[in-house]
């Protein structure tokens, strides 16, 4: 991997393995197997050469962890350079299993509560770099992007904008939210881990008051309409990028709301070009320019 910023990508072995420099301001959680610490977690970090004018924080699949998701370098690589810290939090460790995982989901057991836990790696970031904490983007992918999806329902002013990948709310999903978001929600057309249209994880019924049950995207994606105020079902804008097919609400919508819905030909995975596509978006969502 070209390293391209004086930052340590702070991720366990990947580092050793990304051969990333170290910079002075990140010098206290800077070495492989060192995270940034808060009081109930932990946190790796990419910066950029120079100070930071803003982040984007994201947040590893199911059974990954914060150095899982520094290792995407290409992804990194495109916010850095573009003056972004990439803070990448660590889940919660697995009970009797490698990785790590969220508690996202609000009917069940939580084994850390999430929100606050968010909101003090945002604070200590920002404090220990050097960014303003209203310029930061919660992104994630998979179980991550479920876990985004809730933050943005339950507490849409702690980030700036959201842009969860390949995952969303659950079954029974939210009969409404907080308020209204900035949000790009982008999904795999044959995503088979996280259909669109959602699957029983575990339960022979999906019905069942036990069945745990991956939500349906499209319902999702009806319902930040709702939340964003968008009077319209038509999207004020369609495109085709490639494989990027994507549609927009805003204009018809909550002042300052913004929602985008990007879909690709490929399965359970963050497809190529999505970081240009989100740090475009980003950017345009922002006064990070």
């Amino acid at each position: 991997m070209k390293q391209r910023f004086t930052a340590k990508a702070i991720a366990l072995s990947a580092a050793i393995a990304f051969g990333v420099a170290t910079s002075a301001n990140a010098q206290d959680c800077a070495a492989p197997d060192n995270a940034c610490e808060v009081p109930t977690g932990s946190y790796f970090a990419a910066l950029p050469d120079g100070p930071p004018k803003g982040a984007v924080m994201f947040l590893h699949g199911f059974g990954s962890s914060g150095a899982g998701s520094l290792s995407m370098s290409g992804m990194v690589r495109t916010f850095t350079e573009a003056g972004l810290a990439v803070i990448a939090p660590n889940g919660t460790p697995r009970e009797g299993r490698n990785g790590r995982t969220w508690s996202f989901h609000p009917d069940r057991p939580a084994a850390r509560d999430e929100l606050p836990f968010l909101a003090s790696v945002k604070k200590d970031a920002a404090t220990r770099f050097g960014f303003d904490p209203d310029t930061v983007m919660l992104s994630g992918f998979s179980i991550g992007g479920s876990m985004v999806s809730y933050v943005a329902c339950f507490q849409p002013d702690l980030f700036a904008a959201y842009a969860p990948v390949a995952g969303g709310m659950w079954r029974p999903q939210p009969q409404d939210c907080a308020g209204p978001v900035r949000l790009m929600h982008t999904h795999g057309w044959n995503d088979g881990v996280v259909p669109l249209e959602g699957r029983t994880v575990r339960g022979a019924d999906a019905y069942a008051p036990d069945a745990f049950v991956q939500g349906d995207v499209f319902h999702s994606i009806a319902l930040w309409r709702e939340t964003n105020d968008c009077r319209t079902h038509d999207p004020d804008a369609r495109s085709a990028d490639g494989l990027l097919w994507r549609r927009d609400w805003s204009e018809n919508c909550a002042p300052g709301s913004s929602l985008s819905f990007v879909m690709h030909p490929g399965g359970h995975a963050v497809p190529n070009g999505w970081a240009e596509m989100a740090l475009e978006w980003f950017e345009a969502q922002t006064a990070l320019n």
